[in-house]
């Protein structure tokens, strides 16, 4: 199943910043891990914001939910789902 997937990212202002720095690496890291598998399909970020649209292709919203709980970010995300299907318009088969 696709998911649409907006993460919007609130830290602190008083958070000790050598340990966002981390987080951040990890969240990099944790991205790219998932984008080779194939899981997460597409990332925008938004403009002004430090926030992102994202795509995801996962089996079930259990799937998503337990995916988005491992990114190190999470504690400080505000996330809203929507699952996508198909458009019948679409020229492409594979939803890309």
């Amino acid at each position: 199943m696709l998911f649409m997937v907006e993460m919007e990212v609130r830290v602190p202002p008083d958070y000790d910043a050598d340990r966002f720095a981390r987080l951040k690496q990890a969240e990099k890291e944790r991205f790219q891990e998932l984008q080779r598998a194939g899981t997460w399909r597409h990332i925008w970020r938004v403009v002004g914001r430090y926030s992102n649209v994202s795509i995801f292709d996962v089996p079930d919203n259990g799937t998503l939910h337990d995916l988005l709980s491992t990114l190190p970010l999470y504690p400080f995300m505000d996330v809203r789902v929507t699952a996508l299907c198909r458009h019948p318009s679409s020229l492409h088969d594979d939803d890309r």
